[in-house]
């Protein structure tokens, strides 16, 4: 009791927003539903009396389609369950937000739409992006003398946030990863004919996703053997002489890349089949950068050789999300509203990890100014000297994240998920 007094009283009453913005994770319904369990136990408290579900974002919201997320998850059981559902429960988008000197009207609507719904808790879950989303309104709200606590929770697989030790969603990213490389590493090995079988998994910038493809190497000893990042220039002749000498050493080469793999000069290497199509942030659209290497490997060696894309799973396999991942952001969902109750704004939720040699995370609050359109990259000391591969230490870096099997409610042989 005294724990609720103290938050009560460092807050003031009012209702809630929540909202998922940018691509969607294994875990990011896990960070919602952590959401609306720390807002149940703020209305107990009285400091929150609403808690409502944007749809689509801040696109959504400027739209007015809002939901009563009490009334939504009134059962316990559909909490539970919307913990294991991958994707975004309540719908994303990728808005970006203009500049409120350039575009006042914007800004007028936005904060007529809050003092309409008396919002008072403004919690936003996304990527890079969003975060820039969290600074804008909590930078434009304080101008206005209007008094919200905007807070940013983290969600991105790229891992590539600045601020924080790594970000839910990426740990059941990185094991699907992890795991799909693993397998495909054993079923190349069946043959003794020479091919050549070339990766790509996301990554337009950091590196991170490709390299928890070679964390099986510390765990059963099978992995790619080739990793290459967008942190490393990528040369096409040192592609070749390395695809050349392992082709030495067996048949069957298993290489991992980045879909933003980048030459000298700064470009693409998926340039050559891409669209070059962007997209509203002006990120280039990438893909076929697996195939534009195996065309090459094809041309150059004669050998057998296949492109794989793992593309959309990467994000949404929920039947491999990591145990970590989900409580985490579990965990993440529910500080995010204690740091508002408790008058914290223009911030992101950020972990900490403790310990060396047992694994273990503290959350706390960070200054989302510092952190919005930054990016984290892999970094050097993670990366072989050869610029082909990552460390083992990157690799025990990451396998903490990835965790055990948490417990997923399955149905005739298929994992069962909630939508609106």
């Amino acid at each position: 009791m005294a724990k609720d007094k103290t938050i009560k009283d460092a807050c003031f009453g009012g209702n809630a927003v929540v909202g998922q913005s940018g691509g969607p994770t294994a875990a990011i319904n896990a960070t919602l539903a952590g959401v609306v369990r720390g807002c149940m136990a703020a209305r107990q408290s009285g400091a929150v009396a609403k808690l409502y579900g944007m749809r689509n974002g801040i696109e959504g919201f400027m739209e007015n389609r809002l939901v009563d997320l009490f009334e939504d998850f009134a059962d316990e059981k559909r909490i539970s369950l919307l913990e294991q559902t991958p994707a975004a429960y309540l719908g994303s988008c990728r808005k970006k937000l203009p500049d409120a000197a350039k575009d006042p009207a914007f800004y007028e609507k936005l904060m007529l739409l809050l003092k309409q719904h008396d919002i008072r808790y403004f919690f936003y879950i996304g990527g890079n992006d969003s975060m820039d989303t969290v600074a804008k309104l909590s930078a434009y709200a304080k101008k206005q003398q209007y008094d919200i606590r905007v807070i940013g929770i983290p969600k991105t697989v790229d891992n590539d946030l600045l601020g924080t030790d790594h970000t839910p969603g990426f740990g059941s990213a990185a094991r699907y990863i992890a795991t799909t490389l693993t397998e495909i590493v054993r079923d190349c090995a069946v043959y003794t004919v020479p091919a050549v079988t070339v990766v790509e998994i996301m990554g337009r910038d950091a590196g991170w996703l490709t390299a928890s493809s070679a964390v099986g190497r510390i765990v059963t000893g099978e992995a790619p053997d080739y990793v290459y990042l967008p942190e490393v220039p990528f040369s096409m002749e040192k592609f070749f002489s390395d695809v050349r000498t392992e082709l030495s050493r067996h048949p069957n080469v298993v290489i991992a890349v980045s879909e933003g793999i980048r030459n000298e000069a700064g470009e693409y290497i998926c340039e050559c089949t891409s669209a070059g199509t962007v997209d509203v942030f002006g990120h280039k659209q990438l893909s076929g950068t697996a195939k534009a290497l195996e065309i090459a490997v094809r041309e150059e060696f004669g050998c057998k050789v296949r492109s794989i894309e793992l593309n959309l799973p990467q994000r949404c396999a929920a039947h491999l999300l990591s145990g970590q991942d989900m409580a985490e952001s579990v965990r993440v969902g529910k500080a995010a509203v204690k740091a508002a109750v408790t008058g914290k704004t223009g911030v992101m939720m950020a972990f900490r990890r403790t310990g060396k040699k047992q694994y273990g995370c503290r959350i706390v609050a960070a200054d989302v100014s510092k952190i919005a359109n930054g990016i984290r990259y892999v970094p050097s000391d993670m990366i072989v000297p050869q610029g082909n591969n990552v460390t083992d230490g990157c690799c025990e870096y990451i396998l903490p994240l990835i965790g055990k099997n948490p417990k997923i409610r399955f149905e005739k042989g298929l994992p069962v998920h909630i939508s609106l």
